[in-house]
């Protein structure tokens, strides 16, 4: 099984390479690091930093030099994030990792990125009234997919192993937004209807498979309405497959279908430069539906999945496992990220048992999140778990 543990690139550049590498060998006993390519704007705690206790994560920036060549005349391009300065991360951790013997994963936010999305609203979702969801980027948008394919070739200069796709896909009205704020109640309804997306490409697309987009929007628009105004409305039941005569639903499928047609190019994309892409489902089986996910579809594509096995118990992430098996990813398809921190995990022995069953099942990566949120004891703990998992069939 191999291993990694995911890492913001100013982690290296804080602690130095010695100290970063050795943690992660010595303490964490892990085959590789999965280090942040482009990231969405955080404020985080940072445990064990050696200068600072948190950090500001700047919006949508790269933690790598981008190719001016590759990018030229382009709207949407990677912006190197100021706390990297004139260095190179990637680079860096690229000679280090060759030198060390480790794998590199690209951890690489695509659609997620409110840089972007604010610079060029046109490239943003667009609600059922034309409002702009500015934090995110459209994977129907032809400039955002041509923007998705090139930064996996930027990557591929670096030597990456793999790939780790997040947020490719839509996301929902509720994501987080700095004092994102709901004073009444939407109701569960009103909020998924108001996170679909109509813009020109989205309706186009689902035009293409007969869908009638302007009246779904319509319908969406009008739904929404009704339930603002209403707090009673606001509360009632609904069936997106109930409205406008099943065809909301299929307009969401034809998200779906964006999604996944996108999620396959990257990753034959990716094939050809010698990567793998994993696509980064955080929710689980059942729960992507309204942002495209589709995973039924993306194995079909062979597209290989990441999902978080955030849990207390090894059963349940025995049983997180089995439902992606139900939705046709078969274990050996998934990487699954781990926490080895105290919500999930209170010693070497959990996680341990964690690391056996997915071992187990089949699961050929294990990754553990996240090397700068986390306490040394958290690696050592990690280091612990991996010497003493039992191996399959032990």
């Amino acid at each position: 099984m191999q291993s990694a543990v995911l890492a913001f690139a100013t982690d290296l550049i804080d602690e130095g390479a010695d100290a970063f590498f050795g943690n992660l060998t010595e303490r964490c006993g892990v085959g590789g690091v999965t280090l942040a390519s482009v990231y969405h704007e955080a404020r985080d705690v940072f445990p064990h930093h050696p200068t600072r206790v948190v950090r500001y994560l700047e919006p949508g920036a790269a933690y790598f030099r981008p190719d001016p060549a590759r990018w030229a005349g382009r709207r949407l391009a990677p912006t190197a994030a100021a706390a990297i300065g004139e260095r190179d991360p990637f680079a860096e951790a690229a000679e280090q990792t060759r030198r060390r013997g480790l794998k590199l994963h690209a951890w690489t936010v695509f659609c997620h990125n409110d840089r972007l999305g604010f610079q060029h609203p046109d490239c943003a979702p667009a609600n059922a009234f034309g409002d702009r969801h500015l934090t995110e980027l459209c994977p129907a948008h032809p400039e955002v997919r041509e923007y998705a394919h090139t930064l996996v070739d930027e990557l591929a200069r670096y030597g990456v192993d793999a790939i780790r796709a997040e947020s490719l896909h839509f996301h929902g009205l509720r994501h987080g937004y700095h004092h994102e704020r709901y004073f009444e109640r939407l109701g569960a309804v009103a909020e998924a209807l108001l996170g679909l997306c109509f813009c020109a490409h989205c309706k186009a697309a689902a035009r293409e498979r007969g869908v009638p987009a302007e009246e779904v929007q319509r319908v969406a628009a009008a739904e929404i309405r009704r339930r603002l105004a209403d707090e009673r409305a606001a509360e009632e039941p609904g069936a997106l497959d109930q409205l406008a005569d099943g065809a909301l639903a299929a307009y969401v499928d034809a998200g779906a279908a964006t999604v996944t047609s996108l999620a396959a190019e990257l990753a034959e994309r990716a094939g050809r430069h010698g990567m793998r892409l994993s696509f980064m489902d955080g929710g689980g089986p059942g729960t992507g539906w309204l942002s495209g996910i589709d995973l039924p579809a993306l194995a079909k594509a062979g597209v290989g999945v990441e999902t978080l096995g955030y849990a207390r118990t090894a059963e349940e992430v025995r049983e997180k496992v089995a439902a992606f098996a139900l939705h046709g990813v078969a274990p050996q398809a998934l990487a699954v990220i781990l926490r080895p921190m105290a919500e999930d995990c209170d010693g070497p022995e959990n996680l341990a048992a964690k690391i056996a069953v997915l071992r187990g099942l089949g699961v050929p990566e294990v990754e553990f999140y996240n090397y700068g949120l986390m306490r040394l004891s958290s690696m050592d703990r990690i280091g612990a778990a991996l010497r003493t998992a039992p191996s399959a069939g032990a």
